[in-house]
């Protein structure tokens, strides 16, 4: 059971990337003239679809619909020091080495996010853990990665190193 959920996870991560990459370089105007044409012939295609894509869509809507409002989330500095005072969450850079020698938030660890998926052993499961970047943008994907492993326990910090840089907080340098 364990190994088709992680054969499950997989894949579907590997869905949202083939989502992501196909979907970024598109302009509203381009997003609207495929959805456009795919109208008229979508209710063909789903007929025609493989089970499995359907149930790889099915699994995608329902990974995405059932995230809570807020992305697990905290969305300012005061809600870090809160967490940090109360609930010694791992706190963990997924910024590059380099980024992180230079300067990080006190207590952090760093795991690259190009490394997290090989360094799962550093990422407990029975305690609160957040990941932060430079600007979010990288801790929202190591999130959404973790949370296609089973964690739930995962949360970003969207204002990263720059919002608790520039709120003037103590800054570590390794």
């Amino acid at each position: 059971m364990r190994f088709k959920q992680s054969i499950q996870t997989i894949v579907l991560g590997f869905a949202l990337w083939v989502c992501l990459l196909f979907g970024a370089g598109q302009t509203p105007i381009m997003a609207a003239t495929l959805n456009a044409a795919a109208g008229s012939v979508s209710q063909e295609r789903i007929q025609t679809l493989p089970e499995a894509v359907l149930t790889l869509e099915s699994g995608v809507d329902h990974f995405l619909t059932a995230m809570p409002a807020g992305y697990y989330t905290i969305a300012n500095v005061e809600g870090l020091k809160s967490l940090l005072e109360n609930d010694q969450p791992l706190l963990v850079d997924v910024r590059e080495p380099s980024e992180y020698q230079s300067g990080h938030i006190p207590d952090a660890i760093n795991i690259p996010l190009r490394t997290l998926t090989h360094n799962l052993d550093k990422v407990p499961r029975d305690r609160p853990v957040v990941l932060y970047c430079s600007t979010g943008y990288r801790s929202a994907m190591g999130v959404m990665t973790l949370h296609l492993f089973g964690y739930d326990n995962v949360r970003g910090f969207p204002p990263s190193f720059a919002g608790w840089k520039t709120a003037g907080e103590a800054i570590a340098k390794a």
